[in-house]
């Protein structure tokens, strides 16, 4: 397959447009951008200033929450907050169906931290319920865009309703640059989200196929009391320097992992993401996160050579469902599924929030 020489981003992403030089359109339109509206500057002042106000927070036991899924940049996060910020962390687990790697992970580091921690594991019979219905009627972006966005609000909307119980002030998540996508949040969630937004995705309501009891699993601040106090939520990789590869590195140097491989997203990542990935790569004929290591790449943050390898092999274990790949089997048989299930039959933006939808076509 047809790849950017700097990037890695294969020709069959949309927009790609290699050129004869083998270089992509975002890696030329990166070279030429104006700055963004929006510094990262602004983010890492307002983030000082926030997490110097959140310290010793009255009325809590805790200054911030973090969820926490044993991934690098979670790991890291801690790290950071606990050891260079001194804050009071309540770290946070949403249990969906998490690799032994990411316990291990999990376990490692609060001993090493000495951090409080939480789980929460939404009941066994509705999530395998919620994955097959998604993986059956994806939107038209595909598996990894509908699952992600439907399951990663299921574990958001937790921690904001935790952080309102336990009165914390702030949530920071381990996201990277890129992650979630901009239009759900660039650096912070809009206020008007955790406010005044039912979470619930329109379609699974509609769909009639879940009862009123498996749809409160969706967080609803209309629910709430009116004097409710909302917390703010934040990814601060948006706003201090991020490189990937520095991060893994860490992690293992300050004895968060127990071994390197553990460091490595593609080992601590959630098993359903290998479903995900062989339905969309059957769908589009590319690995739905390489548009995101790619940025990734063009932005300096993480290593072209390491991608270089890796992603070839994660695409040859999916398509073969060998090695880790074997999760796409095991995750079918867990879900009831055949491949000829996973489809794609719902318009781009079904299981969005519509408020969110709204923001994003503001720009806001």
């Amino acid at each position: 397959m047809k790849k950017c020489r700097t990037c890695l981003l294969p020709a069959t992403v949309p927009g790609s447009d290699i050129d004869a030089d083998g270089i992509c359109r975002p890696c030329r339109e990166h070279k030429t951008s104006p700055a963004p509206a929006v510094s990262r500057q602004q983010f890492a002042d307002d983030l000082e200033r926030t997490l110097a106000s959140v310290r010793n927070h009255a009325g809590s036991d805790y200054d911030c929450l973090v969820p926490f899924s044993g991934g690098k940049d979670s790991l890291y996060l801690l790290h950071r907050l606990k050891r260079d910020y001194g804050l009071r962390v309540l770290a946070y687990t949403c249990d969906i169906d998490l690799p032994s790697a990411a316990w291990s992970n999990i376990r490692t580091a609060l001993q090493a931290l000495d951090i409080d921690h939480l789980v929460y594991a939404p009941a066994p019979c509705f999530l395998a319920k919620l994955f097959a219905y998604l993986l059956r009627n994806q939107e038209a972006r595909g598996a990894v865009y509908t699952v992600s966005y439907v399951y990663a609000p299921l574990f958001e909307g937790s921690a904001i309703r935790l952080a309102i119980e336990k009165n914390i002030p702030l949530i920071l998540a381990g996201y990277s640059p890129g992650q979630p996508e901009p239009e759900r949040m660039l650096y912070e969630f809009a206020p008007e989200l955790i406010r005044a937004e039912d979470w619930t995705p329109p379609l699974l309501r509609q769909c009639g196929e879940f009862s009123e009891d498996e749809l409160r699993h969706f967080y609803d601040p209309l629910s709430l009391p009116a004097d409710t106090r909302f917390p703010r939520y934040l990814a601060p990789f948006h706003a201090w320097d991020y490189d990937q590869d520095a991060v893994m590195k860490a992690v293992v140097r300050l004895g968060l992992v127990k071994r390197r491989a553990h460091a490595s997203p593609i080992v601590s990542n959630y098993p359903i993401n290998w479903l995900m990935m062989y339905s969309d790569l059957r769908h589009f004929g590319y690995n739905p996160y390489t548009p995101e290591f790619s940025a990734l790449i063009r932005e300096g943050k993480a290593s072209l050579g390491y991608w270089r390898i890796m992603a070839p092999v994660v695409d040859f274990m999916i398509r073969n469902r060998v090695l880790l790949g074997r999760e796409v089997t095991r995750s079918m048989r867990w879900l009831g599924l055949q491949a000829e299930e996973l489809v794609i039959n719902q318009p781009r933006g079904a299981y969005d929030p519509p408020l969110l939808t709204r923001l994003a076509s503001t720009g806001r």
